[in-house]
C-alpha cells in the first residue's frame, strides 16, 4: 500500500484517492523569465517520477503543472530586454520544454498558463470578497484578510503571532493587517503597454498566489488528491493557496501535500537570488542528461541534494555500471515475450515496489537495481536482464541501448579513432608486442576510454 509523507500532517499516510483508481495532481511550475536551473530540474524530475509510479501502480493520473507567464520579474526582464512579454515568455517556455525533454520528463496532461485563467481568478476573488475574506484597500489593490481565515498556518505550522513578528511581513500602510497578501494588483499607470485586465475593482493583474488556486480548481476540481512543489513554496505560496481556495470554495482544498528538498551548493540553497545556481543547459553541456536524472533520483526526494562535479561524476560511474550489466546480455527486452514488462512476483521487483510505496523511496529502489545488476553479471540471465531494464524504465532510466550509452558523450576521440586504436592494439597483441598493446590501452584510458576484453573480443566505453 502506497504511503506518502503529507506535509500538512507531518507524517507518512496511506494514500487513498478521492475517486477510486484516479489521481489528480497539481505541481507548481516555472516562472518563465530565465533559463531553468538545477533546482527546477529536481521539481520536474521528482514529480515526473511520482506520476510514473502512480501509473505503474494502476492509477489513472491527471497531472497538471502550471506556467507563470505574468509576474513582476517577467515584466521587469522584458523591459530590460526591450522585448514584449509574450516574446520573452515564449522563448523561455520553449527552453524549459527542451530541458525537460532532455531529462526524460514526460509532458503533464495540462500545462496551463496564468494569463489564460484570469477570468477564473477574478471569479475566485469575488467569492472571497462575498465571504468577507477579501477587501479593496485604499491603493485599489484587493487583499486577502489573513486573520479572518481560521486555518491560516496549518501547512507551515506557523502561528499568526510568529508571522507578525517575522521578517517576511512587509509593512504596507494600505493593508488592514501587515499579514494580508495581495489578490489583485491595481494598474500602476495609464501607459498602454502595461499588462492589465479589466475587473470590477479597476484595471490590474492578479497576484501570484491566486494563479495556482484558480488553475488547479478549474482543471482538477475544488478538492483534489496531491499538490506538489519545492520546499521553498510551502510558505507563503502554498499556505496562501490553501487560504484562498478553502476560503472561496468552503471545502478542503488538497488531501496530500508533497515538497521536494532543496538543491544545495556548499550547503546553501541553489537559487537565482543567491547567484549560486547552474542552469540545466549548463550542466547538460558537461553531463549526459540521463546521468543528471539519475543523480536527482538517487537521493530521496525530500532530502537535500548536494550538487558538485564529484557527485555527478559518481552518478555517471554508477549509471554506467547498470548499463554495463545490460550490455553483457544483448537486447534483454527484445528477447522477452512480446508485451512483457516487470514481473512483480520476482523478489527484486517486490523489494523495488516496497521501496517506491514507502513515500517514493527512489534511493532504496535504485539500490535494488544494483543488486539485480550484480545478479545479471553473475548469471548472464536474459530474464533478469529484462527485469533490470523494465524496472529502470519505471523510473525513466535505462531507456537507451547499453552500447550507445556507454560509448556516448562528448570527448576528444570519435568512434572511428577509438576503433582504429583498438585494431592497432589487436595487431600488436597478435605480434606479441604486449608493451605496445599496453601503451595503446593506457593512451585510450587517459582519453577517457575504457577497454573491456572478453571472449567475444574487445569492447569499449567512455569512462
Amino acid at each position: 500500500m502506497l504511503k506518502i509523507y503529507n506535509t500538512l500532517n507531518r507524517e507518512k499516510q496511506e494514500f487513498k484517492p478521492i475517486k477510486p483508481g484516479h489521481v489528480g495532481m497539481y505541481v507548481c511550475g516555472m516562472t518563465v523569465y530565465d533559463y531553468c536551473h538545477l533546482g527546477h530540474a529536481r521539481v520536474m524530475v521528482v514529480f515526473d517520477m511520482v506520476q510514473r509510479w502512480l501509473k505503474a501502480s494502476g492509477y489513472d493520473v491527471t497531472y497538471v503543472r502550471n506556467i507563470t507567464d505574468i509576474d513582476d520579474k517577467i515584466i521587469r526582464r522584458a523591459g530590460e530586454n526591450k522585448e514584449s512579454i509574450h516574446a520573452l515568455t515564449k522563448r523561455f517556455i520553449d527552453a524549459m520544454h527542451e530541458d525537460a525533454d532532455a531529462l526524460g520528463v514526460e509532458r503533464p496532461d495540462h500545462e496551463p498558463k496564468a494569463t489564460q485563467f484570469v477570468p477564473e481568478m477574478l471569479s475566485m476573488i469575488e467569492r472571497l470578497e462575498k465571504n468577507e475574506l477579501a477587501y479593496q484597500a485604499a491603493d485599489s489593490d484587493v487583499n486577502f484578510s489573513v486573520r479572518k481565515f481560521a486555518g491560516y498556518g496549518k501547512l507551515s505550522g506557523k502561528s499568526l503571532e510568529d508571522l507578525r513578528a517575522g521578517e517576511r511581513v512587509e509593512v504596507d500602510s494600505n493593508k488592514n493587517d501587515p499579514l494580508d497578501f495581495v489578490l489583485w494588483k491595481h494598474a500602476r499607470s495609464d501607459e498602454p503597454d502595461e499588462v492589465k485586465w479589466d475587473s470590477k475593482w479597476g484595471k490590474g493583474r492578479p497576484g501570484w498566489h491566486i494563479e495556482c488556486s484558480a488553475m488547479s480548481s478549474r482543471l482538477l476540481g475544488e478538492h483534489f488528491d496531491i499538490h506538489g512543489g519545492g520546499a521553498d513554496l510551502q510558505f507563503p505560496h502554498h499556505e496562501n493557496e490553501i487560504a484562498q481556495s478553502e476560503g472561496a470554495n468552503r471545502c478542503q482544498f488538497v488531501n496530500y501535500w508533497m515538497h521536494n528538498g532543496f538543491v544545495r551548493v556548499d550547503n546553501e540553497k541553489m537559487s537565482k537570488s543567491l547567484g549560486n545556481f547552474f542552469t540545466i543547459r549548463e550542466v547538460l553541456e558537461r553531463y549526459d542528461p540521463e546521468v543528471v536524472r539519475f543523480f536527482i533520483l538517487r537521493a530521496h526526494y525530500r532530502s537535500p541534494l548536494n550538487y558538485s562535479d564529484a557527485h555527478l561524476d559518481d552518478a555517471k560511474g554508477a549509471l554506467s555500471r547498470l548499463y554495463t550489466a545490460l550490455k553483457c546480455v544483448p537486447s534483454p527486452l527484445a528477447l522477452l515475450p512480446e508485451g512483457e514488462g516487470v514481473n512483480w512476483n520476482e523478489p527484486h521487483a517486490q523489494r523495488f515496489k516496497a521501496a517506491m510505496d514507502d513515500d517514493f523511496n527512489t534511493s532504496e529502489a535504485i539500490a535494488v537495481l544494483f543488486d539485480l545488476a550484480n545478479e545479471v553479471n553473475r548469471s548472464q540471465s536474459l530474464q533478469l536482464a529484462g527485469q533490470l531494464k523494465s524496472l529502470g524504465l519505471v523510473l525513466g532510466l535505462l531507456e537507451r541501448d547499453a552500447t550507445e550509452f556507454l560509448q556516448g558523450g562528448s570527448g576528444g576521440l570519435d568512434d572511428a579513432a577509438i576503433n582504429s586504436q583498438i585494431a592497432a592494439r589487436n595487431e600488436a597483441k597478435k605480434a606479441k608486442n604486449y608493451a605496445q598493446a599496453d601503451k595503446i590501452r593506457k593512451e585510450l584510458l587517459e582519453a577517457g576510454i575504457v577497454l573491456e576484453d572478453t571472449a567475444q573480443g574487445t569492447s569499449w566505453r567512455r569512462g
